[in-house]
């Protein structure tokens, strides 16, 4: 026990302080932080350019109505002689030739916005949105109806999904916060196992072909070597997954305000009234505020209804028992083959599980309750992954306990098959390795 702690050391020293870990714990969390950060950023940036927007309406029914921002202005035009007006379009000073057809009313075809480049999707949706509800306005009135009777009988509906406990305990649920974070520590499990396992491997090919690996097991036992790499570089992914978290907070929590400090005002800043002038069915007394607080409330109160506590601590056991798992068997396909080259028809069938476990997730995040899900968070090759997705959306215990059992019985006899396979191929130079050759390893008595 006390060589495979030293062969920890070792392997965690190592790796630590090399430039590619210090490299890697810098930029990961810089880019984690600008994931979060820049969406929202460029989104509430306002484009400060004036449009000069050009009507030319052959319907005659948008003279004048649509509404103009800081930014968005137009110009009537005295007549809908399109041709014309695209002829002379460069020698005015327009940002774009809009183009209403008289048949506007009976065709979805019937308006062209015309420029020498490509216009934003704002000015589309602020003249689409104005013509729109200037139509509903005119046909509302054609058939008799006040539009007052058609605001008051939309009806929104948001189902709230409530999870009720045996005992009466009833806990409110957000599928899509759920499937957000599922769809997260899945993936984190997946790149970690199958990233830190190639480290492994290669650092097995690098010893062995270097023949350092003879000197080693001179004075440890194959196994224990093995078992030493696998547990040192487990600690290394870990370490380096709790800077990546720590430093992406550490950033995000610094850089937000900075970069957005007026998020939670943005709703203030829009002009609803704007839109009033188009005959938009908007009312100014609608709580549209209310309704986006309410909606941001019940997202927060879902997140703090997640049990993150049991996420962090299902995420370490099922990341080390899918490492166990995985590690052997890539230390044991490092220790067959001579170079890098040569572990290419064994990596496939080891990554399959895991790339299978991956487009399962997809559809378990979608129905984590069905029969795919269950069996899949069962089968110990694609659990680590499956599980971890299901557990946002909450998980019986039992399912939970009966997977983890799983999974440690299955690392457990792989491990040993792995350790029999690397004891033998650490010193196999000069031969290529087949499945069949590794199977005869495995049946050498100790």
């Amino acid at each position: 026990m006390n060589k495979i702690l030293i062969i920890i050391a070792r392997e965690y020293n190592t790796r630590v302080r090399k430039k590619s870990f210090l490299i890697m714990s810098i930029i990961g969390p810089i880019l984690f932080a600008a994931l979060m950060i820049l969406p929202a950023y460029f989104a509430q940036m306002e484009d400060t350019e004036v449009k000069l927007i050009a009507v030319a309406d052959s319907s005659h029914l948008f003279i004048n109505q649509f509404p103009e921002t800081d930014y968005i202005k137009f110009k009537y035009l005295p007549d809908a002689d399109i041709d014309k007006h695209k002829s002379e379009f460069f020698q005015n000073d327009y940002y774009a030739l809009l183009y209403v057809s008289q048949v506007v009313a009976n065709s979805e075809n019937a308006v062209h916005l015309f420029s020498d480049k490509s216009t934003s999707l704002g000015v589309q949706m602020h003249i689409s949105n104005a013509i729109e509800k200037r139509l509903e306005r005119d046909k509302l009135h054609t058939y008799g109806i006040d539009e007052g009777v058609l605001e008051a009988v939309k009806t929104n509906i948001n189902v709230r999904s409530v999870k009720l406990s045996k005992s009466g305990e009833e806990k409110e649920s957000n599928f899509k916060i759920a499937m957000i974070i599922g769809y997260v520590v899945g993936f984190m499990i997946y790149f970690t196992i199958f990233f830190s396992g190639s480290q492994v491997m290669r650092g097995v090919i690098e010893e062995k072909t270097s023949r350092i690996i003879e000197v080693i097991i001179s004075s440890v036992k194959p196994f224990e070597l093995m078992m030493g790499k696998i547990l040192g570089v487990g600690a290394v992914a870990l370490t380096q997954f709790a800077l990546w978290i720590i430093l992406t907070i550490g950033i995000y929590v610094a850089a937000a305000p900075l970069l957005m400090p007026n998020v939670a005002d943005m709703s203030k800043d829009v002009k609803i009234e704007n839109f009033m002038d188009a005959g938009s069915t908007l009312s100014a007394q609608q709580p549209i505020e209310d309704e986006l607080t309410s909606e941001l409330m019940t997202m927060m109160g879902a997140i703090d209804d997640i049990n993150f506590p049991l996420i962090i601590i299902c995420f370490i056991f099922f990341f080390f028992g899918g490492f166990f798992l995985y590690g052997s068997m890539f230390a044991a396909i490092g220790s067959a083959v001579d170079n890098e080259a040569d572990t290419q028809q064994f990596m496939i069938p080891v990554s399959l599980p895991m790339i299978l476990g991956m487009l399962v997730m997809v559809n378990i995040v979608q129905n984590p309750e069905s029969p795919l899900a269950f069996w899949f968070s069962m089968i110990p090759f694609t659990s680590p992954i499956v599980m971890m997705a299901r557990i946002p959306f909450g998980v019986p215990y039992t399912e939970l306990i009966a997977s983890a059992v799983i999974l440690i019985a299955t690392f457990i006899l792989f491990t040993w098959l792995a350790g029999k396979i690397y004891r033998t191929g650490i010193l196999m130079y000069g031969k290529k390795t087949s499945w069949k050759e590794m199977w005869k390893w495995i049946r050498y008595s100790n």
